[in-house]
């Protein structure tokens, strides 16, 4: 689907009173993902949009997402290099999954919630 038609299905669950914008497993369409926020933004969004991703994000690609996403909810599947290498069959996850969250966490901070426990920004 285009951008535009993006922006509009966000905008239809944002008026049938959806909380926010849950992107799962998104990474292969963050630049897409950036241009559709910002045009349903320029037309009323205004739920956040969450980024619910495994977490191993290229440096480049959080960064796109800048002032784009509001809550990320990364993964962290490992903290010991050889599980990840076993498991996964990748090398340096610590390392770069770390730098990925940490990156996430200064664009959004710690997690903040309303009254009702509903999630609004943050980490």
């Amino acid at each position: 689907m285009s951008e535009d038609e993006l922006a509009g299905i966000m905008l239809g669950l944002q008026k049938q009173g959806c909380h926010n914008i849950n992107l799962v497993s998104p990474t292969q369409y963050a630049p897409q993902i950036a241009q559709a926020v910002r045009q349903g933004r320029a037309k009323g969004l205004t739920i956040p949009i969450v980024y619910n991703t495994g977490g191993y994000d290229m440096p480049e690609t959080v960064a796109l997402l800048e002032g784009i996403v509001d809550i990320y909810m990364p993964d962290m599947r490992y903290s010991d290099d050889a599980m990840a290498l076993r498991y996964s069959n990748v090398s340096g996850y610590v390392d770069h999954n770390r730098r990925s969250v940490r990156a996430m966490h200064r664009q959004a901070g710690d997690l903040v919630l309303d009254g009702h426990g509903i999630a609004k920004k943050g980490l």
